[in-house]
């Protein structure tokens, strides 16, 4: 089995713009990084997807794959915030009428080339090739290995009032550290080992830049390395070490249900 996980841009290229990079990275069991790096738009991810050649991969896609609600929030993206709110992880809100849905257009085409998509529901797929939902906040505060036992790290998200000059520093201290801790992953089961490969070890042997567009590079691709070791870890713990947000609720008549693995601590889980 390979573990797959991209960091994917939820919008596609718009009124002349091109898509935004997403990162992509490529995990063997051994905890080797085997590929990595960015992709701009979907042919592109599906290209590098389908390159990365075993039989057997579980692709984790840090975006929302599956998506039927009218309005509001999907209920999986709800219970991320009654399961680690209090560790300041929430989920952005996404329907049927948000344009930035490039997730479930790669869900589909991905579908026709053989791929099948896993809600979860029935634990790790042994076989096959197959793609599922992650939230890589989720996998930073739900896996004990990297410490994150009181709230997430403000690697990604501005707090409201504080000004961006302010918080730069601040963002590339914590991304620092929380590249340190992912280091430490390779000692631990399921591993991942980010300087078995020139793009992953780049993270760990460079510190992060200050400037927005150098610095979203980098975390576009710290959290394609998450997405894979969290396609890891599910395939080799299951429900033992991970939760399904969303499989409490109703389909709605739609074939598919639309849910979030996510690593949790005990107290992370519905009682």
């Amino acid at each position: 089995m390979r573990f797959l996980g991209v960091d994917l841009a939820w919008g596609e290229h718009a009124r002349g713009r091109p898509a935004n990079a997403s990162g992509v990275v490529a995990l063997d069991p051994s905890g080797d990084v085997v590929d990595a790096g960015w992709t701009v738009g979907l042919d592109q991810t599906i290209d590098w997807i389908e390159s990365n050649g075993a039989d057997d991969r579980t692709l984790f896609v840090d975006a929302p794959l599956v998506v039927t609600n009218l309005t509001g929030q999907r209920l999986a993206d709800k219970q991320v915030g009654q399961r680690y709110g209090r560790w300041w992880v929430s989920a952005n809100s996404i329907n049927v009428n948000s344009e930035r849905r490039a997730g479930v257009r790669l869900r589909e085409r991905l579908e026709q080339l053989g791929w099948t998509y896993s809600d979860g529901t029935s634990g790790p797929s042994a076989h096959g090739r197959v793609l599922s939902e992650c939230y890589p906040y989720t996998a930073i505060v739900g896996a004990h290995e990297l410490g994150y036992g009181d709230k997430r790290p403000p690697y990604k998200r501005k707090p409201r009032k504080m000004k961006i000059a302010d918080f730069r520093p601040i963002r590339s201290a914590a991304c620092d550290e929380l590249i340190r801790r992912m280091t430490g992953l390779k000692h631990v089961d399921p591993p991942i080992d980010l300087l078995s490969h020139e793009d992953t070890g780049r993270l760990v042997e460079e510190p992060s830049p200050a400037a927005d567009r150098a610095y979203k590079h980098r975390e576009d691709l710290l959290d394609a390395a998450i997405c894979a070791w969290t396609a890891s870890l599910w395939h080799r713990h299951g429900t033992r070490r991970c939760q399904v947000l969303g499989s409490t609720g109703s389909d709605g008549g739609h074939s598919q249900l639309a849910t979030i693995i996510a690593p949790a601590r005990p107290e992370q889980r519905r009682e």
